[in-house]
């Protein structure tokens, strides 16, 4: 049996989250996400889930910034969960004063609470769980937490399926060490990527080109700032496809001729199920004919 670190502690999205990718695997909450990451590299644990991203609030920096640094890690599945929130307070709670979350959250409810709770003050915390221990602890009145906490905390719902924007979701991923195989290509698969560009006019529209001259499709762009130079970026980079797909791989190759570093961050199943874009003469079959007929050109069986 594998383990799972996930970034907790118990009743968070990402323990849902990590449920739905284990399996039967056994789950270790930790208590950050580059905690998580910790784990898989010292071989503490088989793999990690932790969020990436928000329909709402946007990146999850920590995540990225885990995977662009130290030693390298891939992603090998992700999930995508519905956000919808409970709010929990302790049984003998009156009036409530004070609303613990993490920010995200906070963020994700703030017309709800600007509605029904206008005078509870926003605090934020670690996580959604974390809130719910501390209004257990009698610290705060009420926690926005994932509806699984209230399976391991004992607190009254006070309200549930709440949300300021009810299509809210956020992806998670499972990543582990690479020298494990990655997922065979399904037709429906994302591969990322993050990209050391050179800072000058055009850098990040090149990389793009690249792409587009082979009718891939991107599925998410972030950038972050690359740690001790000042001004300069790693950009992240999600595409429609699969490292084994000779379109993708020329692709990854174009890239890497490109960037000063290019980190492979992993092709996997989309949690979705939308099969990529393919646009004429950008299948792979169109890739594995014109490579062949350049070997025959340089054989000299054809001109």
């Amino acid at each position: 049996m594998s383990r799972i670190a996930y970034f907790g502690p118990e009743g968070t999205f990402t323990e849902q989250a990590a449920r739905a990718l284990a399996g039967e695997d056994e789950l270790s909450p930790v208590e950050t996400i580059p905690l998580a990451f910790s784990a898989v590299r010292k071989g503490e644990a088989d793999a990690a889930c932790v969020p990436v991203e928000n329909s709402v609030e946007g990146a999850v920096p920590a995540t990225l910034d885990g995977l662009a640094e130290q030693e390298p890690l891939v992603a090998v599945a992700e999930a995508l969960l519905p956000v919808h929130f409970s709010v929990l307070t302790r049984p003998d709670t009156g009036e409530i004063r004070t609303v613990a979350s993490h920010p995200h959250a906070l963020a994700q409810v703030r017309l709800w609470l600007e509605t029904n709770l206008p005078g509870a003050r926003p605090v934020a915390t670690s996580s959604t769980a974390a809130a719910a221990v501390a209004v257990r602890a009698g610290e705060f009145d009420a926690a926005v937490t994932a509806p699984v906490a209230v399976e391991h905390y004992p607190l009254r719902v006070l309200a549930t399926e709440v949300a300021d924007v009810r299509d809210a979701r956020t992806r998670f991923l499972l990543v582990r060490r690479p020298e494990h195989p990655l997922p065979e290509p399904t037709g429906a698969d994302r591969t990322s990527i993050v990209a050391a560009a050179a800072n000058r006019t055009g850098a990040l529209a090149e990389l793009l080109t690249e792409l587009a001259d082979r009718g891939i499709n991107l599925t998410r762009l972030d950038a972050r700032p690359a740690r001790g130079n000042f001004g300069e970026y790693r950009f992240f980079i999600d595409f429609e496809g699969h490292v084994a797909e000779p379109r993708i791989g020329d692709a990854l190759a174009a890239l890497r001729r490109r960037c000063r570093n290019v980190r492979f961050l992993g092709s996997h199943p989309r949690a979705d199920g939308v099969r990529a874009t393919i646009e004429p003469f950008a299948g792979n079959d169109d890739f594995v004919e014109a490579q062949d007929w350049v070997a025959d050109v340089r054989a000299g069986r054809t001109a």
